[in-house]
């Protein structure tokens, strides 16, 4: 990016801030607070029915992630550690019955509360979300200690994996894979924002794809909640580089509208090959967005958090976005980013306004295909709550070509297109 990050010219800016927002300095957690549990509830544990000393069977009573609560006994096999971190450890292991792969995520439980994650995770259901199988408790090695065990989806590769790939190659990751994941990214958080979640951590790490199909799963809902228009939340909440400026402005009262800051920061990742807006604080990443959106006016200063409206900022023009980007990037790549990374909230494109964008119309092209020949993922299989939450947009989303399948099959609640 044009050696924008590197210059000092700016450096007023960051000493500004610093006197002024000393609180922004600290803004910089890897993980969510503990205002993911709520109301005190007791659960079982589900004792291990047997396992295979050597490690190769495990058996547990797990309880079904949709659907009612009956238990059932579940066998799974090849168990390894694939990531850990703050929240727990992540296992892979295939199912005895299916043979299917899946992932055991395993934290630990606090007694006294539900754990949201589990909560929110029980009542999605989208292709483009990771699903949750099954869940079950076990205990801890310390007595009294018990972990929550949820089974989901395994899907091989991240895009920040991927992306990474193409970066160590000095190349640039093929436009048609940015459009398909950015598009199933989009979908989702339509589909979550409808539901009143906001998922609070989104970056490229939390992005599963498959490389042969480019299906892409949101996971890792350990940060999400379900917002309530009233209530405060924390601020310190979603990982750096991809945090909205109202969250560094130290808002409690935002909107599900952070995610769609967060999904701008991963587009423009994706065209640039590193992240838009990088720094090790709050002070660091509210320079970098100051230096390419230039100095937030009052009224959006009011927007994000109008206990600031007061302060006066240093006056830094806008860096044109043809100028933040290389010279071959797609201009309505180019043009969604900047209706993504807008300093109002309210003025970011939704989530189905941005899968209608143009930059997504090749996808909506009856004979578009990925790289390897293959056909692309479903797109247009829009369920009935999908079609319902903007369907002014429909007639976009839905391309001529797919249109044709969807009176036959809207009965079952799917549009099969």
């Amino acid at each position: 990016m044009q050696n924008k990050h590197k210059n000092g010219g700016h450096l007023c800016v960051a000493i500004f801030i610093i006197s002024r927002f000393p609180q922004m300095t600290g803004f910089i957690p890897e993980s969510c607070p503990h205002d993911s549990l709520t109301d005190v509830t007791p659960w079982p544990i589900s004792g291990v029915q047997s396992v295979d000393d050597s490690g190769k069977v495990t058996t547990v009573v797990a309880t079904p992630g949709q659907g009612p609560d009956r238990p059932q006994e579940v066998s799974y096999t090849d168990i390894k550690v694939i990531g850990n971190g703050s929240f727990g450890v992540v296992y892979q292991a295939r199912l005895i019955d299916t043979q299917e792969m899946v992932a055991i995520k395993k934290v630990l439980q606090d007694k006294r509360f539900k754990n949201r994650e589990l909560q929110i995770m029980r009542k999605l259901d989208h292709c483009n979300i990771v699903r949750l199988r099954y869940f079950f408790y076990s205990s801890g090695e310390k007595k009294d200690e018990v972990y929550l065990n949820l089974v989901l989806d395994f899907v091989p590769e991240t895009v920040y994996r991927v992306a990474r790939h193409f970066n160590k190659a000095k190349s640039i990751i093929p436009i048609i894979y940015v459009k398909v994941y950015m598009y199933q990214l989009f979908r989702s958080l339509a589909y979550i924002h409808s539901q009143g979640v906001c998922h609070r951590d989104i970056k490229p790490q939390n992005l599963l794809v498959d490389p042969e199909t480019a299906v892409l799963k949101l996971c890792d809902f350990g940060s999400a909640k379900q917002l309530i228009r009233g209530e405060p939340n924390v601020s310190y909440i979603c990982s750096r580089y991809y945090r909205a400026p109202e969250l560094i402005f130290g808002a409690t009262d935002y909107t599900a509208n952070i995610d769609i800051w967060s999904a701008g920061c991963v587009l423009a990742e994706l065209l640039l090959g590193q992240p838009i807006f990088p720094g090790d604080s709050g002070v660091d990443q509210l320079v970098e967005i100051i230096k390419v959106l230039g100095t937030p006016t009052r009224e959006q200063i009011r927007e994000m958090n109008p206990n600031y409206t007061e302060f006066k900022f240093p006056q830094i023009k806008a860096h044109p976005w043809t100028k933040v980007f290389k010279p071959r990037t797609p201009p309505e790549a180019i043009a969604l980013c900047s209706r993504l990374l807008e300093y109002t909230p309210a003025s970011r494109l939704s989530p189905l306004e941005a899968c209608a964008h143009a930059f997504f119309d090749e996808l909506r092209q009856p004979n578009t295909r990925l790289p390897s020949g293959r056909e692309l993922p479903m797109l247009f299989n829009f369920s009935t709550t999908e079609l319902s939450i903007q369907p002014q947009l429909n007639s976009i989303l839905i391309p001529p070509h797919a249109r044709s399948h969807t009176a036959a099959s809207a009965h079952g609640g799917k549009l099969l297109l």
